[in-house]
C-alpha cells in the first residue's frame, strides 16, 4: 500500500486551538452589522440603484 493515497492531515484544525476559532469582528463591524441609522442608508442607496437600473432597461 502506498502512502500517496492517505490524505494528509490539515494544519491548525485541531479543537480548541487559537486557530480553530473565527477571529471576532472589530467594533467598527459590529457597529455596521447593527446600527439602524446605517442600515437605513444602505437601503436608501441599493434602492436607488434598482431604481435607476429598472429606468434604464425601459429606455
Amino acid at each position: 500500500m502506498s502512502t500517496d493515497s492517505i490524505p494528509a492531515k490539515p494544519k491548525n484544525k485541531e479543537p480548541y486551538q487559537q486557530a480553530y476559532y473565527p477571529p471576532v469582528p472589530t467594533g467598527y463591524i459590529r457597529w455596521v452589522r447593527t446600527s439602524i441609522v446605517w442600515q437605513f442608508i444602505r437601503f436608501w442607496v441599493i434602492n436607488f440603484k434598482i431604481l435607476r437600473l429598472l429606468l434604464k432597461s425601459h429606455h
